[in-house]
């Protein structure tokens, strides 16, 4: 069940669907009348809306009326909205069906239009007798590519993409049981080598498998049999990957292999050809495995990604972890054919150090000889739980997984000898057998996994050496994270030439396994894309500034000579330092420089606090807080003012800021800034420039907006009303099971313009990957069926706030995996479906739904040295949407800003469903503009704003319920306080702070 957050009033966006027809999938919809001349009339794809009020039992609207003007038209010489069109009227009562019947109709026309949107999106693949079925019977059809983009300036660059050829050989799986069952890849893989090196000619047909690690086994051609077993005998050197046996120790093992599956590269070759639609999973799944096989080996191997201490310099991150060079493989279906993406990597493991000298580094033990505290003992036991030590004290390392920690110090535990029944102590028995004096006694003993339950093993941690080749999988703090940029951060020439090595030290092609049995060959040349530079978008600030608008060069612009094209009104506010190192007179200077600057910038500031600036004790956080609020709300004795922004001077030590943001923004209803205390008493002009944009959309102001927006000419965005979503779902850390995930949405709240976004979070189970709180619906016993959900929510304040309803949804989706598309489609496009239905009767407005995926490997390299930016990196503007971009699909390739330094990493976009029929310029020049409108500073962005707020309203509600562990680290895999609890209920945020952009 999800929790949801947001602070929704109670009853106003509930309300009763009374008997009606059911909805008809169709495009079009939506309410009033856009464009210019107000005829309703919009670009392709748009259809008039249907008529809302008919004849007959029939429910009302569940829009609000409009009785003002839009907030969004408060500067009318910059532009002016239309005025909405009446709303439809509530029917009379008598035209209402009862509570029982709206419940039983409603509940028939949610189940058609789930079943008319899943029909819509699925389709059977027709086959006949003579071709190999698909890996499915039902497959989600995509949007196909509307064509290729011609807009912007052609480029060549160069693309990290590999083309790879293979030969016309049938590929079969067999099933692989090894008994007794081994736990590591290791041993695994050694067992299989050895069988294959026994018995390849004798038994196997002369032909070299490649083995998975797991239960597969794959094979160019088939087995001289359905099924065989073999015995193969090991003798266990003991060298730390396995068993504590000694070395003379000989262990047997029962291998099965039996038929599987055969994989027809027909299928392959149809989808390349576009002959098929649906993906042969299986079979590149296979080709990954064989051109992964030989080199896993030698490589500790996570995904993907292969990783190796030889493979580069590694050091320390701090805490005991240290970082590992690697790099990343995966094999791919494009338009070029098949593709092999080679990018380089890194990533945090344990350091190979005795026990004791990482818990003094990871938990900040400074003395080790006293007994640890109750929450320290927790943390231990959990921070070292599932790691694998080896022994030291032995000529053989033997290597165990620790279980668990004593609960007594190691002093205090005290066992039986088998011999005589002596009860001898711990300490004892390691001076007496060992001729060891063991000198941290007051540290618990490390629980080992043993054979038996009932006799557990009992080791001092100064003993046992942490096994190298551990992955550190908790998230990193953001030191951590710091020191790890640092050390792997290359320019793209430099990254280009590790690339190349590593395509070079693996070759390929002159693998025995991959060439000759399975007839891969891998090209060694980068790939070369003919691309394009999308033009830089104009941006308008106020008339009365020097400069009223601007061109950006190389995706970066100032404010220099400009104001804010609406300026947000702050009349009351206040400041509270919590900082003790900075000078007293810091907080009063610091306060009157940054209104001067927002005063500058165009915003209407009272210069006077309603409350003197005053210091507070950073340990009373809280009330400090709630005093504040209390003296406001006192002075303020008019119920509609209220305390409209409080300025924050954070605490020295960090720690704070979510048990800041959580107080102000979901108890007291206040919308704050906070400001680093170095930062403050620095005085920086630049500083307070980047503060007063912040402060300015947090007023309710806007920064700047697209020159296009204003004069309506962006395609199927400003010809009728158009709301434009931004979707997030951020994760726990991967220990941490019992924490929510928390999904976010944010909405344009202004139409043409869609700079202003709203916000609502919603806490759901842990890593679900698809937002349950998009619609939601109950039956009431009085008043039938009830309808919620984040999209209603949403649309109604898009009503509120332009006079308008929505006439289209453009819909950017972050955060899904490859796997999940067809399934988060499905359910989230039947979500907005019915979110729409609920609010009228054939309400449909069409959809366009884009996945935005950040991470992935692919980086892109100019060609001509004089094509780059600053940093050495293509261009900001440049998409590909050609050779390694999908061959049916709607997809490219954006790089919509300039690295600052590293190497640039574009953003892939794809168009899972588009009822706006979008072409290809169309979308990817929206995207691109879009991409300069973030609120937070003067620069483009990576990733289209929308998608970029909903991650900053995520990471805000897991402050909410972390605090400051949201940044992961360290600190978050020590703490057991997520483990201990529910999901929880995220706090609601008040409804004056979700009216403006709070999360900047």
């Amino acid at each position: 069940m999800s929790r949801r957050g947001g602070g929704r009033r109670q009853d106003s966006h509930r309300d009763q669907q009374s008997s009606s027809p059911s909805p008809s999938f169709q495009r079009g919809g939506g309410g009033g009348r856009g464009g210019r001349d107000g005829s309703g009339r919009a670009g392709r794809g748009y259809n008039p809306a249907p008529t809302f009020n008919q004849a007959g039992p029939s429910r009302p609207s569940a829009f609000p009326p409009i009785s003002r003007s839009p907030a969004s038209a408060f500067h009318p010489r910059i532009m002016s909205v239309a005025p909405s069109q009446t709303p439809p009227q509530a029917l009379a009562s008598s035209s209402r069906a009862s509570p029982s019947q709206a419940a039983a109709s409603s509940s028939a026309a949610v189940e058609e239009l789930r079943l008319e949107m899943e029909q819509k999106l699925t389709t059977g693949d027709q086959v006949t007798k003579a071709e190999t079925p698909p890996a499915t019977s039902k497959a989600v059809r995509f949007t196909p590519r509307p064509g290729f983009g011609t807009a912007g300036k052609k480029c060549v660059i160069k693309a990290n993409h590999f083309l790879v050829e293979i030969a016309d050989r049938d590929l079969c799986r067999y099933d692989v049981t090894i008994t007794p069952e081994v736990a590591s890849k290791k041993v695994k893989r050694y067992i299989i080598s050895q069988l294959v090196s026994m018995y390849r000619e004798s038994h196997l047909g002369n032909r070299m498998p490649a083995y998975d690690g797991r239960k597969g086994l794959y094979t160019a051609g088939p087995l001289p049999f359905e099924s065989k077993e073999f015995v193969i005998k090991l003798v266990d050197e003991n060298n730390g990957a396995g068993s504590s046996a000694s070395t003379t120790k000989e262990s047997h093992f029962q291998v099965a292999i039996k038929f599987a599956s055969k994989a027809d590269i027909h299928h392959l070759r149809r989808f390349l050809s576009g002959r098929q639609m649906d993906a042969p999973q299986e079979m590149i799944q296979v080709l990954n495995i064989v051109l992964r096989a030989s080199i896993s080996e030698n490589y500790s191997t996570v995904g993907r990604t292969l990783f190796s201490p030889n493979f580069g310099p590694r050091d320390g991150l701090g805490d005991g972890i240290e970082y590992w060079r690697g790099y990343y493989q995966s094999l791919r279906p494009t338009q070029m054919g098949l593709s092999f993406n080679i990018d380089v990597s890194a990533t945090s493991f344990f350091e190979p150090i005795m026990v004791t000298e990482f818990v003094a580094k990871y938990f900040s033990l400074k003395d080790m000889s006293r007994p640890l505290s109750e929450q320290e003992h927790i943390k231990i036991k959990e921070g070292l739980k599932g790691l694998r030590v080896e022994l030291s004290h032995r000529e053989n390392a033997e290597c165990h997984r620790i279980t668990s920690v004593s609960d007594q110090p190691l002093n205090q535990i005290f066992f039986n000898l088998d011999d005589n029944n002596t009860n001898m102590s711990v300490v004892q028995y390691f001076r007496e057998r060992y001729n060891i004096e063991l000198s941290y006694t007051s540290l618990p003993a490390l629980q080992l996994q043993a054979r038996s339950d009932s006799n557990p093993i009992y080791l001092p941690m100064e003993l046992c050496r942490i096994v190298e080749g551990q992955r550190y999988s908790r998230n990193l703090n953001l030191r951590q994270v710091i020191a790890l940029l640092k050390a792997t951060c290359q320019r793209p020439h430099e990254r280009e030439n590790s690339i190349k090595r590593i395509i070079r030290q693996n070759n390929y092609s002159g693998d025995e396994l991959v060439r000759n049995e399975f007839g891969i060959q891998v090209k060694e040349e980068l790939t070369f894309i003919n691309a394009r530079v999308l033009p830089p978008p104009m941006l308008k600030y106020h008339e009365t500034g020097g400069e009223a608008s601007v061109v950006p060069r190389l995706g970066q612009w100032n404010m220099i000579n400009k104001k804010v094209v609406n300026g947000g009104r702050v009349e009351f506010w206040t400041c509270v330092n919590f900082s003790l190192r900075v000078n007293q007179n810091v907080p009063v200077e610091f306060c009157r420089q940054l209104i001067e600057m927002c005063v500058s910038k165009g915003m209407e500031f009272n210069p006077n606090p309603i409350l003197p600036i005053q210091s507070a004790n950073p340990s009373q956080i809280g009330k400090a807080l709630a005093d504040v609020h209390k003296q406001c709300t006192a002075k303020l004795s008019n119920g509609k003012k209220r305390l409209q922004l409080l300025i924050i001077i954070l605490p020295d030590v960090s720690g704070s800021y979510g048990e800041i943001k959580r107080v102000c923004e979901t108890e007291l209803g206040i919308v704050s800034q906070c400001c680093l205390p170095r930062k403050a008493a620095r005085l920086s002009k630049q500083y307070f420039e980047n503060v007063a944009l912040k402060i300015n959309v947090k007023a309710g102001g806007r920064n700047t907006v697209l020159n296009d927006a204003i004069q309506r000419r962006i395609p199927l965005v400003t010809d009728v009303p158009t709301i434009i979503f931004g979707a997030d779902i951020t994760h726990p850390p991967s220990r941490v099971g019992t924490d929510p995930s928390i999904a976010a949405v944010v909405a344009s709240m202004d139409w043409p313009e869609v700079t202003k976004y709203r916000g609502i979070v919603s806490g759901q189970a842990y890593r679900e990957e698809i937002i349950q709180d998009l619609y939601k619906s109950y039956h009431d016993p009085d008043r039938g069926l009830i309808h919620s959900g984040m999209i209603r929510e949403l649309c109604i304040a898009f009503r509120r706030a332009t006079g308008h309803k929505p006439s289209r949804i453009i819909f950017y989706r972050d955060s899904v995996s490859e796997g999940k598309f067809s399934e988060v489609l499905l359910h989230e496009m039947n979500a907005i479906r019915k979110a729409c239905s609920s609010l009228e009767e054939e309400y449909l407005p069409p959809v366009t739904y884009i996945v935005v995926r950040k991470r992935h490997h692919t980086r892109l390299f100019p060609v001509d040295r004089g094509e780059t930016d600053r940093s050495g990196n293509i261009l900001p503007g440049t998409v590909i949407d050609t050779k390694i971009c999908l061959q049916k699909e709607f997809d490219f390739y954006l790089n919509s800003h300039a690295a600052i330094q590293g190497t640039s990493r574009p953003t892939h976009y794809h168009v899972l469903y588009d009822e706006n029929h979008f072409t290809a310029d169309g979308l990817q020049v929206l995207t691109n503009n879009l991409c300069y409108m973030n609120a937070r500073c003067t620069r483009s962005v990576s990733i289209v704003p929308p998608v970029y707020y909903a991650h900053l309203a995520a990471l805000r509600a897991r402050y909410y319920i972390d605090g400051e562990t949201s940044h992961g680290g360290s600190s978050g895999g020590r703490s057991t306080t997520g483990r201990s609890r529910e999901v929880q209920p995220l706090p609601m945020i008040k409804d004056n702070v979700k009216d403006v952009m709070f999360y900047c």
